[in-house]
């Protein structure tokens, strides 16, 4: 009964929180406000829209493309139509119940495939800690090509750079602090920890071994520039947002980024912290809430309809698994 609570409890949580969030966005703006933003969405250029969303394709199809990558080492080579349709429905999968669109793929895999559901889901798990690596490297790119902004922003919330090193040096001191407690613990529980760590380490070294390893960091490339270069097209759908520049919206994108793993798909915070990132630069709320708006309801319809048809194709597809 406990684990069942606690599973309706991890779903019910971040959806109950995203439509709090969204009564929140509606109580702190006027009706005026809320009427300029309607009419941005309206009358947003259907062509940019599309453009972001044809980019957002590409991304996926590239990590079908190079999740192969990671299986052909283990003697399994599956079709890059499933491996698409098996994203697509991931990703639909993870705005109902957060994290079991990577259940899902390493069972569809294992399903359609007959590659193990440990191993699919091994490299699942590879390709997570790949893109936190990718997000990180975001992340210094923006620090550094938008410093001053940053730091201004950090000094008047009180959190000044002496401050910020400080947490950052306590944070890397806790971390190696762990670190000696994992290898030296023979607690059951620590050691679990230990081995996930070891083997997700393991992954990551296994990509410079493999046959197509350029290839792969290519497609990693490949696929997070899309991620950046379908949030940057949204500005010229906002007259206000068209004079950012590329680093300005880059802060924008890793705030929508922390803010998806916030709620599921990000209902009701992306906007919020989009617009919040967007206001560093002196755009209106307005015109900010309207882009964060734009640029959710394009991805998130994009996953809905992408994940209805691959849920609806995999099966047909695959009638003799």
């Amino acid at each position: 009964m406990k684990a069942r609570t606690k599973k309706v409890l991890k779903t019910a949580l971040p959806i109950g929180l995203g439509v709090a969030l969204v009564a929140y966005s509606y109580v702190i703006t006027s009706a005026e406000d809320r009427s300029q933003i309607v009419k941005y969405i309206r009358e947003a250029n259907p062509l940019w829209i599309a453009l972001s969303l044809g980019i957002g394709f590409l991304s996926h199809l590239s990590r079908a493309i190079r999740w192969n990558y990671l299986l052909e080492p283990m003697g399994y080579r599956p079709r890059i139509r499933n491996n698409l349709l098996l994203v697509l429905s991931a990703y639909f999968a993870n705005l109902g119940i957060p994290r079991s669109g990577e259940v899902l793929r390493a069972t569809g895999l294992s399903t359609y495939e007959g590659v193990p559901f440990q191993k699919g889901f091994g490299t699942i798990v590879t390709e997570r800690v790949i893109d936190v690596i990718m997000l990180l490297l975001v992340i210094l790119i923006a620090l550094f090509s938008q410093t001053k902004i940053i730091r201004g922003f950090l000094d008047e919330s009180g959190f000044g750079l002496g401050a910020s090193i400080g947490a950052i040096l306590i944070g890397v001191a806790g971390m190696f602090a762990v670190l000696a407690l994992l290898k030296k613990s023979s607690n059951p529980f620590f050691l679990k920890i230990r081995d996930f760590l070891r083997g997700m380490l393991e992954g990551i070294m296994s990509i410079f071994h493999m046959k197509h390893k350029w290839a792969f960091i290519g497609h990693t490339v490949f696929i997070w520039t899309c991620y950046v270069v379908m949030f940057w097209v949204i500005k010229y759908t906002i007259p206000e947002t068209i004079s950012l520049s590329f680093g300005q919206l880059l802060v924008a994108f890793v705030a929508g980024a922390f803010a998806m793993s916030a709620t599921n798909g990000g209902i009701g915070i992306y906007p919020i912290a989009v617009s919040k990132a967007i206001a560093l630069f002196g755009i209106s709320s307005v015109s900010g809430d309207a882009f964060g708006w734009i640029m959710w309801i394009a991805q998130t319809l994009m996953v809905v309809l992408f994940g209805t048809i691959s849920f609806l194709l995999l099966p047909l597809w695959n009638r003799d698994k």
